[in-house]
């Protein structure tokens, strides 16, 4: 814990959460805190510090990563202040008429950091990632792993960035710069790794879930994913079907470890066979 400079929460006001933690605008400075939920281990900050720093120093337009912090019961990281800044699902849930607007800069967001090649000495893969995950006891149901690792051989590597937790509540804009946010999961890899993710988030049917994580309806998290897609892939509506296909293994391996990062625990039984029967 000596890397983490401790923080008076008293100094900072509440500005929001999600589904890992808790961030905390200071009052006087021009920094964000986020401090992930109680449970976290310590060193999960540091690889995530280490991550959004080494994303920010290649290029990534990402708030800069200021120090280490704890407010000595959790563990996070401060950033850089981006003033009179809405997340893009923000402004869809205020302004429902720029739905394709924002839809289309965020598909443009997207290429854009895929079409980045990523420093692979400073930075894992994400296959590497996944590797290691369904390596360790007790993550994920024996059966899964089974399924999964002979899939993840087979998933190719190539030297292209990634966030990592590529969804419309992890970029912002202040009208003058486009940010992503939330970055510690930063790699390199095949860009369905973070296309997977965009389209998972979009099939949650729970409205309360979705409106708590990202202000917006099932419904108008499905339209998203209509406006993006297609912009994105460079491929007419109709054929969704074949991308889908394409991005499923990689959002079934990619749900039990982003489900363990942020419950600590293995996905349940039940969800996981129906996940098997997906692949």
């Amino acid at each position: 814990m000596e890397q983490y400079q401790h923080i008076n929460l008293s100094d900072y006001t509440y500005s929001g959460e999600g589904g890992q933690g808790v961030a905390y605008t200071h009052k006087s400075e021009k920094r964000l805190a986020k401090l992930f939920n109680p449970g976290f281990d310590a060193t999960f900050a540091i690889k995530e510090f280490e991550m959004a720093k080494a994303a920010f120093e290649m290029g990534i337009p990402t708030p800069q990563p200021l120090r280490l912090i704890t407010d000595g019961e959790r563990v996070g990281t401060e950033y850089e202040l981006i003033e009179n800044k809405r997340s893009f699902c923000r402004i869809i849930s205020e302004q429902p008429d720029r739905m394709e607007e924002i839809s289309l800069r965020f598909a443009n967001a997207c290429k854009a950091i895929h079409a980045m090649k990523a420093d692979t000495t400073r930075i894992p893969s994400m296959k590497a990632r996944m590797q290691a995950f369904y390596a360790k006891e007790g993550v994920a149901p024996a059966f899964l792993v089974d399924k999964v690792m002979p899939i993840l051989e087979t998933i190719p590597d190539t030297p292209t960035c990634l966030h990592g937790d590529m969804q419309i509540g992890n970029i912002i804009t202040d009208e003058d710069r486009t940010l992503w946010i939330d970055i510690g999961q930063f790699a390199y890899g095949a860009p369905e790794w973070d296309m997977s993710l965009c389209w998972r988030i979009t099939q949650i049917q729970d409205s309360q879930r979705t409106m708590h994580l990202f202000h917006l309806t099932p419904e108008q998290m499905q339209k998203h994913w209509s406006i993006l897609a297609p912009a994105y892939y460079g491929v007419p509506q109709e054929e969704m079907g074949m991308v889908i296909r394409r991005l499923l293994p990689y959002s079934v391996i990619k749900a039990a470890y982003m489900y363990h990062l942020t419950y600590h625990l293995p996905i349940a039984e039940d969800m996981a066979r129906r996940m098997c029967a997906a692949l």
